[in-house]
C-alpha cells in the first residue's frame, strides 16, 4: 500500500520544482532526525519552515506553532510525527493549501494519504528525501 504513494515522478518534481518544504515537529534539537532532513533541504536551496508547538526558530528560520500560522505558500509539508499523528497533520496540510505532503519512513497511513490526494495534494509516503536525492544524482 505504501508504494501506491511512491510514485517515482512525484518524488523527482518534489525534489527538483519545489521551494518550500514546511517540517512538522521539526523543533531545535539537532538529535532528531527530522533536524537532518530539514538541513539536507536547506543545503539543497529548499527554503525551510519548522513546525513545532514551541515555535523556536531552528536552522535560521522563524519557527511557526502551527502550519494555519504559516504566512507563506508551502509547496511541501514534511509530516515529521509518529504514525497515530499523521492524519492530523494531513489533515492541516489540506486546510492550510500545501500542493504536497511527505510522510517519511516508518509513518504510514494510507487512509490519510488518500485523502491529501482526493484533495489534490501530491504524496509521498514511507521514503526519506535524503535517500530519494541520493538516487536522482
Amino acid at each position: 500500500m505504501a508504494d501506491d504513494f511512491a510514485d517515482q515522478d512525484v518524488i523527482r518534481r518534489l525534489l527538483n520544482e519545489t521551494k518550500t518544504w514546511a517540517f512538522v515537529g521539526l523543533g531545535d534539537n539537532p538529535d532528531r532526525e527530522v533536524h537532518n532532513q530539514a538541513r539536507l533541504m536547506q543545503q539543497r536551496g529548499k527554503r525551510i519552515v519548522p513546525v513545532h508547538p514551541e515555535g523556536a526558530t531552528v536552522l535560521g528560520e522563524p519557527g511557526y506553532a502551527a502550519l494555519a500560522d504559516v504566512p507563506d505558500e508551502i509547496d511541501v509539508v514534511g509530516v515529521y510525527r509518529r504514525t497515530e499523528h499523521a492524519g492530523a497533520v494531513v489533515d492541516e496540510a489540506i486546510a492550510a493549501g500545501a500542493k504536497a505532503v511527505w510522510l517519511p519512513l516508518q509513518v504510514i497511513d494510507p487512509a490519510a494519504a488518500r485523502r491529501a490526494r482526493d484533495a489534490g495534494l501530491d504524496v509521498v509516503m514511507n521514503r526519506c528525501p535524503a535517500v530519494e536525492w541520493a538516487l536522482r544524482r
